[in-house]
């Protein structure tokens, strides 16, 4: 339930009262303002009848001078349950002005989100390194880089450049912060030897499946803003831990900073690219969802288009955006080719089945293509596995595209019975 006070001119009074009894309304009348040419009104409503009564209001000529709506447990009024039951079905997502209330809330002050994002960038840079799941889950709880990725989609989609504007900067600074965080702690551990200095970062697991950006990463950060849109349009208060598992953020900066203290370029622009993609498509979602639910800015959202800072922006954004998008595009389908060639190749053996195919790629790999393919295998035949099963893969793939790659092959070994 919430409680609506909302403070009504002498004048309009009548009007404002006749449209509340329509509506089945009950409510008090309470004190003047200071000038005593108005009067306050407040009554009870359902959640999902704010919108509705609001916009009935608007309507009528209501001005909304001084408007307050808070939530409370419960009321009992005569007509609480007959509202009750006419609203109880709908999805009224929140009015601007409550989505505006609940994004401002949710937003961090710059010194403990910046804070924050530096010892989840520690947390994960040290899962990264241990090869741990758990310490890199824990660290993606941690990091508020969603909190303002949703603030950024709601000052988009209602109008608020200044939310917008204030939202972007702080993602942009996140970010930043947790890949400086990430090389410091990167650099301390491999020049203290706590891990080794010629550590194949390719090998680890965890930062593998982050060091290029896919058709699935891409998918994920898409659903994951639009789910966030979605439940931040709710009554309800709005967990954001299940959107930042899925993002997955805050690991791929730490692999970032990971691989720079390495000197690996190839794993350094793959990751930031998948990195920047990601958080690309969490804004782009959210915001595609609150307009589809009818969210409108009131006014221009550009406003000085004109000037050199906005222009520039937009077009830095929008380079970002097509050259990732390229890149994505071009690794996707050379992947399902990759994927093909394998399957082809180990059809021609018996007893051999794929288990993973991972694509390691170079600098510029968007335009360039992949460096290494490795295939891990299962063998169930008798004997030692079949040798020239890596050229085989490699003659195929020689055949179905012009980019020369090297294959390597493990197999493992299985009993059946």
């Amino acid at each position: 339930m919430r409680l609506v006070k909302i403070l009504v001119n002498d004048d309009d009074r009548e009007a404002v009262a006749s449209l509340l009894e329509s509506k089945d309304v009950d409510y008090v009348v309470g004190g003047e303002s200071v000038d005593g040419e108005s009067t306050l009104i407040e009554f009870p409503l359902p959640t999902d009848a704010i919108g509705d009564i609001l916009g009935s209001l608007d309507e009528a000529g209501y001005e909304e001078t001084y408007t307050v709506i808070s939530q409370v447990e419960s009321a009992q009024t005569p007509h609480a349950e007959t509202l009750m039951d006419r609203y109880a079905e709908d999805f009224d997502p929140l009015t601007p002005r409550e989505l505006r209330s609940k994004a401002r809330d949710m937003s961090p002050d710059w010194t403990s989100f910046l804070v924050l994002m530096v010892l989840s960038a520690f947390i994960a840079t040290a899962g990264l390194l241990t090869d741990s799941p758990a310490i890199v889950v824990g660290s993606m709880v941690i990091a508020p880089i969603v909190s303002p990725a949703l603030a950024a989609s709601v000052g988009a989609a209602i109008g608020d450049r200044e939310m917008l504007a204030a939202s972007v900067r702080l993602q942009a600074v996140g970010i930043v912060a947790s890949i400086v965080g990430a090389t410091v702690l990167a650099l301390v551990i491999r020049f203290t030897l706590f891990a080794q200095p010629d550590l194949a970062l390719g090998s680890i697991e965890l930062i593998g499946v982050r060091m290029a950006p896919t058709l699935l990463a891409l998918i994920v950060g898409t659903a994951a803003g639009g789910a966030a849109a979605l439940g931040l349009t709710t009554k309800g208060p709005t967990s954001l831990i299940g959107v930042m598992i899925a993002a997955a953020l805050i690991p791929t900066a730490a692999a970032t900073g990971v691989a720079i203290a390495w000197g690996n370029p190839t794993i350094a622009i793959g990751t930031l690219v998948l990195l920047v993609i990601t958080i690309i498509a969490i804004n782009l979602a959210a915001t595609a969802v609150l307009f589809g639910l009818g969210y409108r800015p009131e006014g221009s959202l550009i406003g000085g288009l004109g000037s050199v800072k906005t222009v520039l922006a937009i077009a830095l954004l929008v380079s970002v955006v097509v050259l990732a998008g390229a890149g994505t595009v071009s690794q996707v389908s050379h992947e399902r080719t990759v994927n093909q060639a394998v399957d082809a190749a180990l059809a021609e053996h018996s007893g051999l089945e794929a288990i993973t195919v991972r694509v390691e790629y170079g600098v510029l790999s968007a335009f360039t293509g992949p460096e290494t393919v490795t295939v891990v295998a299962s063998y169930t035949g008798e004997g030692d596995p079949p040798s020239g099963v890596a050229a085989d893969i490699e003659e195929r793939l020689d055949e179905r595209t012009d980019r020369q790659v090297d294959v390597q092959v493990r197999f493992q070994d299985y009993q059946t019975a």
